[in-house]
């Protein structure tokens, strides 16, 4: 059996038990070596042969997993954060089908839920923003039409910029492009959940200016947004007011005031 695993942001006590486990007892683990970090390889048993992806290539990395699975190895295929986001391993899935292999997926932390642990931040607060978009910039790797920044900028809702952090006057440019004033929030988050994190809060004019003056020229995310601010409405869910299958309503027991009533208005 081959297992991807999601290695989690970076500390190796948020990789999942069902990770942790299945590290404990794989014959192989082909690890993404630039992102995963190593001491979750101190999980594996002596005799487990162990491969680091980031000096391999797609060809490579199938050439090693098929026999060792073929043999009925338990192979784990470790990625950084949780794999369905820019993970790659859809690629992979499609070759092991080719050799009739089975294969199971084991989700684990993403980068941009760490992040946002470091930040003390919800992505989605009540009249500020209820959706999230997880994008990045345009590189050496293209996107699809009307999924540019600017594209997604313009629904001012919370953004999480991945891959991005060599290309921030540029992202500037285009958040502010699609609608974002240059005074509004945003923050980096350097290598979430690793010894040497960095949380910088910022505004969409200074985040290139602000990396620079932190050394961060890599391995950060990118996070814009009102829920950064200061403003936002009460939660429903656990209001005394409001009525749900569990709760019957009793304003009697309202005692919690507001936050504010005013919001983070987008700029022009």
């Amino acid at each position: 059996m081959i297992y991807f695993i999601g290695a989690g942001p970076g500390a190796a006590d948020l990789i999942t038990v069902r990770g942790k486990e299945l590290l404990e007892k794989a014959d192989m683990i082909i690890y993404a070596g630039s992102l995963v970090n190593p001491a979750l390889l101190d999980y594996a048993k002596p005799e487990c042969e162990i491969m680091n992806s980031a000096v391999m290539t797609l060809e490579e990395v199938i050439a090693a997993m098929v026999p060792a699975a073929q043999e009925g190895k338990l192979v784990v295929r470790l990625h950084t954060g949780d794999p369905s986001v820019y993970g790659a391993h859809r690629e992979q899935m499609d070759l092991l089908k080719s050799y009739n292999l089975d294969f199971e997926v084991v989700p684990g932390v993403s980068s941009f839920c760490a992040a946002a642990a470091s930040l003390k931040a919800e992505y989605t607060l009540p009249e500020v923003s209820q959706s999230v978009i997880i994008t990045r910039m345009e590189g050496r790797t293209g996107v699809p039409p009307k999924q540019k920044i600017k594209d997604y900028a313009k629904h001012h809702a919370t953004m999480v910029i991945f891959l991005s952090a060599g290309m921030l006057e540029k992202l500037q440019k285009e958040l502010i492009s699609g609608g974002y004033g240059a005074d509004e929030p945003a923050a980096i988050v350097y290598k979430a959940s690793w010894p040497d994190e960095k949380v910088l809060h910022c505004t969409v004019g200074t985040i290139a200016e602000t990396a620079a003056a932190n050394n961060v020229k890599n391995l950060a995310l990118i996070t814009v947004g009102g829920f950064l601010g200061s403003a936002y409405e009460r939660s429903e869910l656990y209001n005394p007011t409001f009525e749900t299958g569990y709760r019957k309503a009793d304003a009697s027991k309202l005692q919690i005031k507001p936050v504010t009533k005013t919001h983070h208005k987008p700029g022009k």
